[in-house]
């Protein structure tokens, strides 16, 4: 039987296992999928050995990205504007491919959502790894404008600068006086019952205030949206099924459908 994981550190959270299990069984696939705690600076050895034992691919998660993306002999296009690698396999040439399903994960997401991306405006919070990962794939979906707002301007420019004028860097603090549609929380400070410290005068015209993190309960960022007038909220639960749903579908060949697993993982988070 084929065998995938997620390697992580820590790993013990991950939903990854269940996710793929659910597609496996949804799709017909003779696979088994694991979740494998690789030590801080052992990541490669970890995934020479799980390859050596009969792994086919794999997932990966916080800390290793870069790690995987150093370790990949061939990188896809947008795991290169990423800086980052979330999916490995080995291609039929023989050499370890990394790939990064973040972006096109949030991008189904918002699809999915009925959010009209081509032409929106973004307000993109946060200049870390999760921003860097859906920039590209944000463009390449059509809006005509992302402000990346971070509390350290320096990330945000060092980020910026991997893209055209259509991406602009800020501060928390001297974010563009203008309307956006579209509001997207990268930051970790849900994960602590935080939020972003920007201004109320942003949401006005936002249409979906997003969070990237996600639980059994609405985000701080997402509760804040949501008392300032803005009408509709999301978390990132769609975002972690549907890059999964890619990984999968690159490992398989075939795609699976989400609805069935996002419901099936909102009640194992409730549970």
């Amino acid at each position: 039987m084929d065998r995938y994981a997620v390697f992580g550190n820590p790993i013990g959270q991950s939903k990854s296992p269940f996710i793929h299990s659910q597609f496996a069984v949804q799709c017909a696939q003779q696979m088994q999928y694991e979740a494998i705690l690789a030590p801080v600076d052992g990541f490669a050895d970890s995934w020479h050995h799980f390859v050596a034992s009969g792994g086919k691919g794999g997932n990966v998660t916080v800390p290793f990205k870069q790690q995987a993306y150093q370790l990949a002999e061939t990188l896809s296009a947008r795991a290169q504007l990423a800086g980052a690698v979330n999916t490995l396999y080995t291609d039929r040439a023989g050499k370890l491919y990394g790939d990064n399903t973040d972006g096109i994960g949030l991008v189904h997401d918002l699809t999915r959502l009925n959010i009209d991306l081509p032409g929106c405006t973004v307000l993109l919070v946060g200049a870390g790894g999760a921003s860097r990962g859906v920039i590209g794939p944000l463009l390449d979906a059509g809006v005509s404008q992302i402000v990346l707002a971070n509390r350290t301007v320096d990330k945000a420019q060092a980020i910026a600068a991997n893209f055209d004028s259509r991406v602009l860097a800020c501060g928390l603090t001297d974010i563009p006086q203008q309307g956006y549609s579209l509001i997207i929380n990268a930051t970790s400070s849900g994960l602590s019952g935080g939020r972003p410290d920007i201004s109320t005068q942003h949401l006005k015209q936002c249409q979906l205030a997003y969070d990237m993190v996600y639980g059994a309960e609405p985000t701080a960022f997402m509760s804040w949206a949501k008392q300032h007038g803005v009408t509709r909220q999301a978390d990132g639960l769609g975002m972690l099924v549907s890059q999964a749903a890619a990984a999968f579908t690159i490992w398989r060949g075939v795609t699976p459908d989400i609805a069935p697993v996002m419901n099936a993982l909102k009640q194992l988070l409730q549970a």
